[in-house]
């Protein structure tokens, strides 16, 4: 009988999936700003977040660094190994004080190969991200930087699991919400103030700066 039995809301078990991989696993300890990889290294594993929050970037052939995607908790990023990418497209750093668990290339597809389950799971996982990408790319082309920002919000927020926003932290700069969004620091200084005045968000201050996403702001987003 497989070791994988279980999904939680749409999502790998982190203890099935802990029990299916053997060896070639290592557990890392990433503190904050700290590059787990960079754009050009060997691509011979794929990371699970146990803990924390990793931000994705790519920087252009001119030196123009642009923020791709932030990954949470109970994600994997760095799956291109698996299709034949052979170097980092992008780099990875710890947002925050992370838990990650780092599998060999190799024995992640031996896995797959092995546990049914597991490649189940797994290819449900990329095709959400897939899915991701594809209204990321929608966004981009058809709606105003504003509904960009808003959705960028309400994604990091969690917004839509379990119904209740989370507190975003740690504080994100604009710079890095610019970059996500696709338009310029003052657009996202005017906006954020906006939004803050209409009652959307709520800075709740403190050392890690935490931001309330409020599910009124759905109301920008799905607003023509």
């Amino acid at each position: 009988m497989s070791t994988v039995a279980t999904k939680k809301h749409g999502g790998f078990d982190p203890s099935t999936f802990l029990a299916t991989i053997g060896d070639g696993r290592k557990i890392l300890v990433v503190p904050k700003k700290q590059t787990i990889f960079t754009q050009g290294d060997e691509a011979d594993a794929v990371f699970y977040v146990q803990k924390g929050k990793v931000r994705l970037t790519v920087v252009s052939k001119v030196g123009k660094e642009a923020t791709i995607a932030i990954v949470n908790q109970g994600n994997f990023f760095g799956e291109g190994s698996l299709a034949g990418q052979l170097l980092r497209m992008g780099s990875a750093a710890a947002m925050t004080d992370c838990e990650i668990l780092r599998v060999d290339k190799k024995i992640m597809m031996e896995a797959l190969h092995r546990e049914p389950a597991l490649s189940e799971m797994f290819v449900a996982y990329l095709l959400a991200r897939n899915i991701r990408y594809e209204e990321d790319l929608v966004d981009q082309l058809f709606n105003s930087s504003e509904k960009r920002l808003a959705r960028v919000l309400l994604l990091l927020a969690h917004f839509g699991k379990e119904g209740i926003p989370e507190t975003v932290v740690p504080k994100i700069s604009q710079e890095t919400l610019a970059d996500m969004v696709g338009t310029t620091r003052s657009r996202v200084s005017f906006f954020m103030n906006r939004f803050r005045k209409l009652g959307f968000i709520h800075y709740a201050g403190g050392a890690e700066g935490a931001l309330q996403v409020h599910s009124s702001l759905l109301n920008v987003v799905l607003h023509d």
